[in-house]
């Protein structure tokens, strides 16, 4: 008997969750799953891993659009309890034989990330959220060139013009400042370039913080 992925239970979700619920619960579980969290790991156990932070992007993929959760839910109710599951592998045997049916016909937040036949990008889908979870920490850096440029540029325009060049220096010099503040990396792209150890520390604290959040509002 065949078996078919249960994207609900894979995601904690109930079959009448929100969008917002189901993207809510990706960023948990994709937390939970990501397989750099683990460390020192077994090839075997990498393997696990990835398979199931795999299954948990191709359940968020396929219910956070409308589209796609509509054609799923079809199939969904076609079969019997005994035949859904949780299991990684039931996630790839689906998408090699349905993914046809999603392609290039969805509308939603995850439209993109995948082409017909193939399954999305479990590390791209992830780098969305990771944003997502990040911004608020990254948006309260210091604009540290900004005030540097105005620093530097009062004073190259003081010694050019008196006070006239002062402020004409330091208002140059904090634009030219501001501008390469906002050429930054994204905070997925300075992640993906850490080393293994560093990688795990960072979902650790993410995990912790997401979960914990989680939990405290029940």
């Amino acid at each position: 008997m065949s078996t078919f992925p249960d994207y609900y239970k894979l995601l904690g979700v109930s079959k009448t969750a929100t969008t917002d619920e189901i993207r809510q619960a990706y960023k948990k579980e994709s937390l939970k799953t990501h397989p750099d969290r683990i460390v020192n790991a077994t090839p075997a156990e990498k393997k696990a891993a990835t398979e199931r932070f795999q299954a948990v992007a191709d359940a968020y993929y396929v219910l956070s659009d409308p589209t796609r959760r509509r054609e799923y839910d079809s199939l969904y109710t076609s079969r019997g309890p005994q035949e859904k599951t949780p299991d990684p592998n039931a996630s790839a045997n689906f998408f090699s034989t349905f993914a046809n049916m999603f392609g290039g016909r969805g509308t939603g937040p995850s439209a993109t990330g995948a082409t017909p036949a193939d399954r999305p990008d479990a590390d791209n889908m992830f780098a969305d959220v990771f944003e997502d979870l990040l911004r608020p920490e990254v948006e309260r850096h210091l604009p540290w060139w900004t005030w540097l440029g105005a620093v530097c540029g009062a004073g190259l325009g003081f010694i050019i013009a008196n006070i006239p060049g002062l402020m004409v220096g330091a208002y140059a010099g904090n634009r030219l400042g501001a501008i390469r503040d906002a050429k930054g990396k994204s905070v997925a792209a300075v992640f993906s370039d850490l080393g293994g150890s560093q990688k795990a520390e960072i979902l650790k604290a993410l995990a912790a913080k997401v979960l914990g959040a989680a939990a405290n509002s029940f």
